[in-house]
């Protein structure tokens, strides 16, 4: 029997570990992975810089799944795993009225807050005795907090949560895309808070059972950032990664797929893995299904720049032991929000240093992402001086623009991912898969790298028999 040619489009860590892997489950496969960049990784990346170990793109991981850390074990980096500090965990802040304002670290929480009146808190502490929704309709994620919540909590907490993980809007983001785990709640404990404490005694008794204290989640990283996974895939995944390739479009075969790049360099596949962000896979698809094309092309981005600051700690009086603050999108600040990375992962500055990354844009002010590195540096740190008191400019200074940094997914994300379901379903051994999909998180798209490898595993001879591949050598 002949080896399986297995191409993966999308050098990001999603297209990294879907490689890693396939690679796993079918040690025979001729895999090959096109990076359209010159450099793997996508918006993983990381940089040592003066002294400051500089993230591009996200800062870490949690350990909500265990894919990212298993995948980090496999590749041999268990040992050098670094958790994120407790104070990080712990404290975590809304910039709200002109000054910085604790988050409630549980439930009981909410009793004390300053953010909610005592109506909101009353609101919010009855949505364990709300009825679940009748009607299967599709809502937004405001739609779905006001109605579990109430008004005010949807406007501060809801909103900040959309804020740090989408950049998006809640009145258009679908909640059962992006916040399933939500929805699953409602319905199976018809309570998003008593769904939450049940998930903790779940885990407990899981603990108990393998004989460990059970943990609250946590964060991850390495000493030298996130850099680390991604050079250590590109060192596993060797010679089967090429970058700087682009590729222009896919073609059917007799007996599979032809992958065609810049020019006349080409790769015949049984199997693709495109990973890429849904613009690419469109434009890469548009020939050879406009249909499915049209329906990636559909999926909307937000813009997000990155502005990193160095202050020398004399000058940043305020600097709290937590993982920074938000801004809510309905106060349309010019900061987004703010990573205090020293104090998430010590030893990311310099000594008598600190390190900060504002996250400037998203959906309700892309206008800020349009700005000179110089006016965004300054803008920027204006909004230090409100919120963290800082009393000279910073030291050092580096934007980095995303223009399509997030996937929005906007109510009718589960209808779309449904019609391109269907319509990539009349391709056997092609899949759709990465960020643009189902999940945004680096948990997401390492355990989609694994559902893949255990559908090509399983299915293969299933995807042979419909392409009538020959059984010759190869």
């Amino acid at each position: 029997m002949r080896f399986i040619d297995i191409v993966v489009i999308g050098g990001g860590i999603s297209g990294l570990s879907a490689a890693f892997r396939i690679r796993q489950a079918l040690p025979h496969a001729a895999i090959t992975l096109l990076e359209a960049d010159g450099r793997v990784g996508g918006k993983i990346q990381t940089e040592l810089r003066d002294g400051f170990t500089l993230e591009a793109g996200p800062n870490g991981f949690l350990d909500s799944k265990p894919s990212t850390v298993q995948l980090c074990r496999d590749l041999g980096l268990g040992g050098q795993l670094l958790v994120a500090s407790e104070g990080s965990r712990k404290n975590r802040y809304l910039f709200l009225k002109g000054e910085l304002q604790r988050l409630p670290g549980d439930p009981f929480g909410l009793l004390g807050t300053p953010l909610l009146s005592l109506s909101g808190k009353l609101a919010m502490l009855a949505e364990p005795f709300r009825r679940r929704r009748g009607n299967g309709s599709e809502e937004s994620v405001a739609e779905f907090a006001r109605r579990r919540f109430g008004r005010e909590a949807a406007d501060i907490f809801v909103d900040a949560l959309v804020t740090g993980i989408h950049a998006g809007d809640p009145e258009k983001l679908s909640v059962r895309a992006a916040f399933p785990r939500l929805v699953k709640m409602e319905a199976e404990a018809g309570s998003v808070l008593k769904g939450f404490l049940r998930a903790a005694k779940v885990k407990k008794r899981a603990a108990q059972a393998r004989g460990e204290k059970s943990q609250p989640q946590r964060m991850w990283s390495f000493a030298g950032g996130l850099g680390v996974l991604i050079h250590a895939l590109r060192e596993s995944l060797g010679d089967i990664v090429r970058t700087g390739v682009r590729v222009r479009r896919i073609e059917r075969t007799a007996s599979g797929y032809l992958v065609r790049g810049d020019g006349s360099e080409s790769w015949p596949a049984d199997v693709i893995v495109h990973t890429a962000p849904a613009s690419a896979q469109a434009e890469s698809l548009q020939e050879f299904d406009p249909a499915l094309a049209e329906e990636l092309a559909s999926v909307k981005f937000t813009p997000v720049n990155v502005v990193l600051l160095g202050y020398r700690t004399q000058d940043a009086p305020m600097a709290p032991d937590g993982f920074g603050y938000i801004a809510p999108q309905n106060t349309r600040r010019d900061v987004l929000g703010l990573q205090w990375c020293s104090a998430i992962f010590p030893g990311r500055a310099p000594p008598g240093m600190v390190l900060w990354r504002a996250l400037c844009g998203g959906v309700n002010r892309t206008d800020v992402t349009h700005w000179p590195d110089d006016i965004l540096v300054s803008a920027v740190h204006r909004e230090m001086q409100l919120a963290m008191k800082v009393t000279a400019a910073p030291v050092f200074t580096q934007v980095i623009r995303w223009p399509q940094a997030i996937p929005q997914y906007e109510v009718g994300h589960m209808a779309r991912l449904a019609r391109i379901d269907e319509l990539g379903a009349k391709h056997p051994g092609l899949i759709l898969a990465g960020n643009s999909h189902r999940g945004v998180a680096m948990n997401d798209c390492t355990e989609q790298a694994e559902v893949i490898a255990a559908r090509l595993s399983g299915q293969w001879s299933v995807i042979a028999e419909r392409f009538s591949v020959l059984t010759t050598d190869h």
